[in-house]
């Protein structure tokens, strides 16, 4: 097949490549060359807001827009491309579900709107070229979707991952925990133990969505991993065996998280606060029964994490983790924590 990929080959973009020729697909990217090509892919360099007039005259069997974000800019590629692609498939998110208060959200469940102050708000961000889309994400994506159903109804795939974690991550809100873990010693750990965390690995993503493209097909899927299936200590003593690590976890409770105004989510990866957010009580329980039932693979979690740890350890920087407490505000936070719990 030939794959059209718009967006850039930092991360899922990379996967993607990966996955498609590992199949023999052939695979053109679409985008303004920030980062690097990969080997034995065509690139056209281009920025999708104006140069689209590019594309014309190429013929794909099907192209995946990884960074649609705006509904304009989806709207002007899907019509660019609807008379020269087979399938157009967008990579959406489970943050665009208006109610994720319970577990079990399915594909079918109201999506979130914005108002037109808020649409108006969104461009200027885009025009602006920052990425700091904050609440307005999900109604974006939501409405997004929307307008490439409205250009293309019957051959749009749209996929709504979770958290995609791998190698390449740049937000680091998994590969903060592994490396974190690796250092050793006290390590402070969010909430309950036995609170659920779901994500999805990047390459299981990847190659899934590959996979589907054969099929040729179509439809809404969220794809995620299993709900329930992995808690936060899975995650941090899969760490621990994986990076060969002495961390013994402190485990601080919510309320003095919240107290010391640490971050959730940024600061304090994977960890939403239960207390103060009923409203996200089934953010980490969305339902991919669709997307297990169309193939969708997905690899043990140590698995994940030594691909995480290898492709840390084999590449260090001396740029800081995108998301997490340093050292100094962790060990702080311990004493002040040790003191509470002696009182």
């Amino acid at each position: 097949m030939k794959i059209l990929i718009i967006g850039g080959s930092r991360f899922l973009g990379r996967h993607l490549v990966t996955a498609a020729l590992k199949r023999q697909h052939n695979v053109t990217l679409f985008n303004r060359g920030n980062h690097q090509s990969p080997a034995n892919t065509e690139h056209i360099s281009g920025d999708r807001d104006r140069d689209l007039s590019k594309l014309l005259g190429g013929e794909w069997d099907a192209v995946i827009d990884t960074c649609g974000i705006v509904p304009h800019s989806v709207a002007a590629s899907a019509k660019a491309l609807s008379a020269s692609v087979g399938l157009y498939v967008f990579i959406s998110s489970v943050s665009v579900y208006a109610d994720v208060s319970s577990p079990g959200v399915l594909e079918t469940a109201p999506l979130k709107t914005l108002t037109t102050e808020q649409l108006d708000e969104a461009n200027q961000i885009h025009r602006s070229n920052s990425n700091n889309y904050g609440s307005l994400y999900g109604g974006l994506k939501a409405l997004c979707e929307q307008t490439l159903l409205e250009v293309i109804p019957d051959r749009s795939l749209i996929v709504r991952p979770g958290l995609i974690v791998g190698p390449y991550d740049y937000t680091d809100r998994f590969t903060y925990w592994v490396m974190r873990v690796a250092r050793g010693g006290e390590v402070l750990a969010p909430g309950r133990p036995s609170r659920s965390v779901q994500f999805i690995d990047v390459r299981d993503l990847s190659e899934w969505i590959i996979q589907i493209i054969e099929l040729k097909a179509s439809g809404v899927y969220n794809a995620n991993g299993l709900p329930g299936s992995v808690t936060m200590d899975d995650i941090l003593t899969e760490c621990k065996i994986v990076t060969k690590s002495d961390a013994k976890f402190e485990w601080v409770s919510e309320s003095f998280l919240i107290q010391e105004n640490v971050t959730a989510w940024s600061k304090m990866p994977l960890w939403l606060p239960e207390e103060i957010a009923p409203q996200l009580r089934g953010f980490m329980f969305v339902s991919c029964d669709k997307a297990i039932g169309a193939g969708l693979k997905l690899r043990p979690l140590n698995d994940t994490i030594a691909a995480i740890y290898s492709w840390r350890t084999n590449t260090p920087s001396d740029e800081p983790l995108s998301a997490g407490i340093d050292k100094d505000s962790e060990d702080r936070l311990l004493r002040e924590w040790h003191e509470v719990v002696r009182k």
